[in-house]
């Protein structure tokens, strides 16, 4: 098992900037990447960051430029630096582990944290 705890949401006003963080804990070892997702109200879910266990990256061309995803592997740590805000990246944003471990075959299983409240607002 792996759990995932999101900090770092809340208000800030269009072009500003913040850094959410999604500790994880449990069965490290087996997570292969991490990723950012966000839902806003009445929209589907979507990727917006994701970083895999050998630091590859990639974003969602609606972010590009302006957010950031990184690691701390001694703090089991990653982060995402979100800058030049705007009001359509208000959502809640959501980490998400990817985990594969081999017992007698391979098993891929995914894990959430509980999100956090981004809000662009003037």
């Amino acid at each position: 098992q792996v759990q995932l705890v999101e900090s770092g949401g809340g208000l800030v006003q269009p072009g500003g900037s913040l850094r959410l963080s999604c500790a994880a804990s449990g069965s490290i070892s087996r997570i292969i990447a991490t990723g950012w997702y966000r839902q806003a109200p009445g929209k589907q879910r979507e990727l917006v960051a994701r970083i895999t266990s050998s630091g590859n990256t990639n974003y969602a061309d609606s972010v590009k430029g302006r957010f950031t995803i990184s690691r701390d592997n001694a703090k089991n740590t990653v982060y995402l630096q979100m800058s030049s805000l705007k009001p359509e990246d208000t959502a809640v944003y959501s980490c998400n582990a990817e985990a594969t471990w081999f017992q007698g075959r391979w098993y891929r299983d995914q894990y959430w944290g509980q999100g956090t409240q981004v809000t662009v607002s003037s």
